[in-house]
């Protein structure tokens, strides 16, 4: 994930320390004192899931389950390749620039085009999904940021050309992959393809024919950019959510932004992409395309299997910068989807589908398309609300349905939603638990001893349980982990927790984006639903993150991505190729495939 820096709630909502203050009053299921004691593990005896083996959505329901953690924990590293538990191997899988057409061959950066950009797997893996059997299937994978200096060799471009390069670069890919001999690579297929920048898309929901959505030039809706995390569903599509979309536009001339432009913090220079001095599309100061920014921040579904289908933005999802979106199924078969809103100081949301999703679909109806936003309020005593996004709410009187929805973060803060510290990957569980990771916010104020998060620059991970499975509008909640609190013999074992998944056996895989003791490299761990001490199973290669997992269905294989393996620069890492120092290739983005030497689950 990009870290984006900035902060855009202007409003006093209750902060959430407050709310945590006097909530650690009243646990006593925690080991020792939050504040003073360094525990192993913080939690409760069970955990959930993101989906069975990350391919299906289970129902919820079902009871706890114990887990098995048999691997030996590795120390912290900070080397410039990956390192794996004993038990463990890994391999690289289609890294940036690998060609579509399954020949293993990859393009030449230094004289790489916008076209062949297009055919080719992009950068900044992030979210993904498998979906497939043990041997051979399809991977969606999220390609989420890639600065200038990386991929055009230039800190900003000097023509289309390059603008249209590094759009290309961002999107989704579509590949098969195929196990042979006991090493997965891509094939050739009619089905790989790219999703970029300029890819025709349509939307969907209440806000698709919104007057917000369009432009007065009349251009037909087109890309998705910052692909962060991911989702699937129950039908068998994939879900990319579209999170920084404000830091590619920018101002070529006068202009001064909305209230609600500056809400998702757009501005006059972006993140410094610059796409705005050659393609119109993202000038904020071009009156003919006023709207085209309402276009992005979508949750966006992708049916790998039709190539030939438009994605289609959800609208009935809100628009906010979505880390990601995960859907279960609840009371009445109606599809369930949580999403964080990765900002410091925004909110969680959930979206519950009118109906049964199987007889929605039967009629015609995506399942997405038709139901109930609702936003969260975590109050003191362990429970919480959610809290409606629609006209029928008093609170929102006034606000039309594509303004709630185009406007989501602006109608969360009028209904006095509870700012969290950046919301990114959620989890849902058969026994009906949801966990969210809250990655780090060094800004929060009223800091003291006994509350350990405020400032908050390590993270930690929440927890609840809905009501009346999944549908309901009340939870009951609890802190899973505090992340300066878990610890080994030799000290604090990880920070800013980012990507995350609760297998069906009970274990809960956390990745982490951002600061990490000692300034060592992200990592993948693995906790136990009963207690168990955290073991850290996987670290990443200096300068990178640790993010996307997805597994095939007997979970004995497991792919995570490496992203931005060195910030691009050969000195640190040449990722995935032995390192050589600075004067060997420059490191590229790569998804990794996981497996135990004698055959056996991820994480045990």
């Amino acid at each position: 994930m990009l870290d984006d820096e900035s902060t855009s709630n202007p409003t006093d909502n209750r902060p959430f320390e407050d709310v945590l203050d006097a909530r650690f009053s009243r646990r006593t299921l925690m080991v020792g004192s939050l504040a003073g004691a360094a525990v192993a593990f913080v939690g409760m005896p069970s955990v959930a899931e993101a989906g069975r083996a990350a391919h299906a959505t289970p129902a919820s329901g079902g009871g706890r389950r114990r887990t098995s953690i048999g691997f030996t924990s590795i120390p912290l590293q900070d080397g410039s390749m990956p390192t794996i538990a004993p038990e463990y191997q890994f391999a690289p899988l289609i890294p940036w620039l690998e060609k579509l057409d399954g020949s293993g061959d990859s393009y030449a950066l230094e004289t790489l085009t916008a076209r062949e950009q297009e055919s080719a797997i992009g950068i900044g893996h992030d979210g993904m999904w498998y979906s497939g059997d043990d041997r051979r299937g399809l991977l969606c994978i999220n390609h989420e940021f890639g600065d200038n200096t990386h991929v055009l060799g230039v800190a900003s471009p000097t023509t289309l050309e390059q603008v249209r390069l590094s759009q290309a670069a961002h999107g989704v890919s579509v590949v098969k992959i195929e196990r042979r001999s006991g090493s997965w690579k891509m094939r050739p297929s009619s089905l790989n393809r790219r999703i970029h920048v300029n890819t025709p898309m349509k939307f969907g929901g209440p806000a698709a024919k919104s007057p917000l959505l369009s432009t007065p030039a009349g251009n037909a809706p087109a890309g998705t950019l910052n692909n962060c995390s991911s989702g699937h569903t129950p039908w068998g599509t994939y879900l990319t959510c579209e999170e920084n979309f404000n830091g590619y536009f920018g101002s070529t001339g006068d202009w001064t932004p909305t209230e609600m432009q500056a809400r998702y913090g757009l501005s006059a220079g972006g993140f410094g992409y610059a796409w705005h001095e050659f393609d119109e599309r993202f000038d904020l100061a071009n009156p003919a395309y006023t709207n085209e920014e309402n276009r992005f921040g979508w949750v966006v579904e992708v049916d790998p299997r039709r190539r030939k289908t438009k994605p289609v933005k959800r609208t009935a999802l809100g628009r906010v910068k979505h880390e990601g979106a995960a859907v279960t199924v609840g009371r009445g078969g109606r599809a369930v989807v949580y999403m964080g809103d990765d900002e410091r100081f925004d909110y969680i949301y959930k979206f519950v589908s009118s109906g049964n999703w199987r007889s929605m679909i039967r009629r015609g109806i995506s399942p997405l398309d038709e139901g109930t936003l609702y936003v969260a309020r975590f109050d003191d005593d362990g429970t919480g609300t959610w809290l409606e996004l629609s006209t029928e709410n008093p609170a929102l009187a006034g606000w039309s349905t594509d303004e709630i929805l185009v406007y989501t973060r602006a109608a969360a803060d009028v209904v006095c939603a509870t700012p969290m510290d950046r919301p990114e990957w959620t989890s849902v569980g058969p026994n009906g638990e949801v966990y969210c990771t809250l990655t780090n916010n060094s800004r929060r104020t009223e800091a003291d001893a006994a509350n350990p998060l405020a400032p908050n620059p390590d993270g930690h991970i929440i927890r609840w349980t809905d009501s009346d499975r999944h549908v309901g509008t009340t939870f009951r909640w609890d802190i899973f982990a505090i992340s300066r609190d878990v610890q080994d013999a030799d000290g604090q074992m990880f920070g800013s927790p980012d990507g995350l998944w609760a297998d069906p056996d009970g274990r809960v895989f956390v990745q982490t984006d951002g600061s990490q003791p000692n300034g060592n490299n992200d990592q993948m761990l693995v906790a136990g639903a009963d207690g168990e001490s955290f073991r850290r199973l996987f670290t990443g290669v200096a300068g990178c993150e640790v993010t996307g997992l997805t597994v095939t269905p007997d979970r004995r294989t497991m792919f995570v991505n490496l992203q931005h393996p060195g910030n691009g620069d050969p000195s640190l890492t040449n990722w995935p190729v032995p390192f050589s120092g600075a004067d060997g290739p420059v490191p590229r983005d790569s998804t990794v495939v996981i497996t135990r030497h004698d055959g056996g689950v991820i994480g045990s």
